[in-house]
């Protein structure tokens, strides 16, 4: 099953086309014109955090959106600046504070903070990138749901009229095969399904398209009867199935995401002095992890805490 560390990769194969694609939604492109519109009027941090709608854009933009309500926090952080190492922002485990703070480095540029591209063309792709993540993680729940569900159950399917009487099943397993089962009509599937494949004039064998032939195949009642479900057609082709047909396909992360983390990681992990430094650091530890070919994600983080010490 696909993991959270692999969401950035779902419906993903360009992050670029893909980026280009989510500012064009309307809400993302509402919000984001407005940022574009009114980002350069903001001259000091009290302009810019009394912006509700600007701030909270900023701050998804950088992964903060959880954090947007802790305004004396940003302030404090703003204010410091990252020029000293000391300051507030670069103090702090998570990294991505002391980003926020660069691109909106008020204390070192002041009322032009604004005008530099870091503030605006950066923040917007920024900003398109977490919408993307989102729906994709989002995408990812309701896929690891549907697959965990299948699992459990489809074993326990003994006949088409089981088959048929669950329809969340139904739909998963018309779904790996291109078929939509709240579209096509009940007495359809159903007379597909006990004509079988064995015959070349079976209702699934006399249509042109394949994918009903493709689905009866792998529940192929007629031959197997209740032994169906026990075979690898049903068990493993038909998740993986459903992963390519709904739109879920895990593909090499680009170089560019592989640089940026290489990069933050070789930038900060001398920082980390002990396991609580680098267990707070879900960035640094995801990295790491993933070296070994370990995924933060899925593992508790008191299991890995156990391991470190």
């Amino acid at each position: 099953m696909l993991s959270t560390y692999t969401s950035y990769q779902l419906i993903v194969k360009d992050i670029n086309k893909s980026i280009t694609r989510i500012e064009q939604q309307p809400t993302v492109d509402r919000d984001t014109q407005y940022y574009l519109d009114n980002i350069t009027k903001v001259k000091s941090i009290d302009d810019f955090v009394n912006n509700d709608r600007l701030f909270k854009y900023a701050m998804k933009a950088y992964g903060l959106e959880d954090m947007d309500y802790a305004k004396a926090f940003m302030v404090k952080a703003l204010k410091e600046g990252v020029s000293d190492p000391d300051s507030f922002a670069n103090k702090l485990t998570d990294k991505r504070y002391a980003q926020f703070v660069s691109a909106f480095n008020f204390a070192a540029n002041g009322a032009d903070t604004t005008v530099y591209n870091q503030a605006q063309q950066l923040v917007t792709k920024n900003y398109a990138l977490q919408v993307q993540i989102g729906a994709s993680q989002t995408g990812l729940a309701y896929y690891q749901s549907e697959t965990a569900y299948y699992a459990t159950n489809i074993s326990k399917v003994k006949s088409i009229d089981d088959l048929m009487g669950d329809s969340r099943l139904l739909t998963y397993a018309m779904a790996a095969f291109g078929l939509d089962a709240e579209t096509e009509p009940a007495a359809t599937v159903r007379a597909m399904l006990e004509g079988g494949v064995s015959d070349p004039n079976s209702p699934a064998n006399k249509l042109t398209d394949k994918s009903y032939a493709n689905f009866v195949a792998a529940f192929d009642f007629a031959r197997y009867g209740d032994q169906t479900t026990t075979r690898d057609a049903v068990q493993q082709a038909v998740p993986a199935g459903y992963a390519a047909g709904a739109g879920l396909k895990l593909v090499e992360p680009s170089a560019q995401y592989i640089k940026g983390e290489a990069d933050y990681y070789a930038a900060n992990i001398s920082k980390v002095k002990s396991i609580d430094d680098l267990m707070a650091d879900k960035r640094l530890l995801t990295f790491a992890m993933a070296s070994y070919g370990l995924d933060a994600s899925t593992e508790k983080p008191l299991q890995i805490r156990t391991m470190l010490e």
